[in-house]
């Protein structure tokens, strides 16, 4: 029996196992949802290089959730900055780019029920030698971190790898993940924190150019945002649930986080 085989049937003995979920799911009648992301978090959403398609778990997840809920998805596009204040004001329905939960954001958005938890792990270029996790990068004194400001590897970076100063000159900020990647590749800087399963991509991708380094160094819940008091929290939670229980999730990371190479 095949790996994908087994995966497929051990699916299906979770969705006859667990046979009321999807009959029990709100029927929210074609409405019309509009979903924003940045496209620039491989592989939960990204920009395929090769076809210009937007793609990556969380479309897969969100295109199956509306399937679900039976609602119409329509997908925009913001920076990274602007989407927690955006959906906080209403422009847009939903939130999603691989969103911490995080207490001082409750205060701005709605969260759903978390999709994904995520390790943040150190990328580095394949012959770096200097060192080889936190506590030796934070001893290199010229050592930079490339990070966007306001997310998890930002503050990972200030209060797990460095001295908790969030105006540290060895973080250089950047608009995109994307950049600062780019900017790893060119030497502009040393260091990029990551979720582990979207920098082992990098690594496979790069043919010895980069390489991961250390053990994790944080751990956060993913979730979808939404403007506060939202109707579609409930209904978003009760589909999560049920592909988590028929083995949907699971399906979802094997394909983008064990199947699919980024760049390839």
């Amino acid at each position: 029996m095949t790996v994908l085989k087994s995966f497929a049937l051990a699916a299906l003995a979770a969705v006859l196992a667990f046979p009321s979920l999807a009959a029990d799911l709100p029927d929210l009648g074609g409405r019309e949802v509009v979903v924003v992301t940045e496209n620039a978090y491989p592989p939960l959403q990204f920009i395929d290089v090769r076809t210009g398609e937007a793609i990556g778990w969380e479309y897969d997840a969100m295109n199956e959730i509306a399937r679900r809920l039976n609602f119409k998805v329509s997908y925009e596009n913001t920076s990274w900055d602007a989407m927690i204040p955006a959906v906080s004001e209403g422009q847009y329905q939903i939130g999603m780019t691989g969103i911490s939960i995080k207490e001082d954001r409750k205060e701005k958005v709605d969260f759903s029920d978390p999709y994904l938890r995520s390790e943040m792990f150190m990328l580095v270029r394949g012959d770096e030698d200097r060192f080889d996790d936190a506590k030796s990068f934070a001893a290199l004194d010229s050592g930079l971190v490339g990070a966007q400001p306001g997310t998890t590897p930002f503050y990972v970076a200030v209060y797990d790898v460095l001295d908790g100063n969030e105006q540290n000159p060895r973080i250089k900020l950047m608009e995109t993940f994307g950049a600062t990647v780019q900017a790893l590749k060119t030497g502009d800087v040393d260091m990029v924190l990551t979720d582990g399963v979207a920098g082992k991509g990098y690594a496979e991708a790069s043919n010895g150019g980069l390489k991961l380094v250390g053990g994790p160094l944080g751990a956060d819940d993913f979730g979808f945002i939404f403007p506060k008091g939202s109707d579609l929290v409930a209904p978003v939670n009760a589909a999560i649930a049920a592909m988590k229980a028929d083995g949907s999730m699971d399906a979802l990371n094997k394909k983008w986080f064990l199947d699919y190479k980024i760049g390839g």
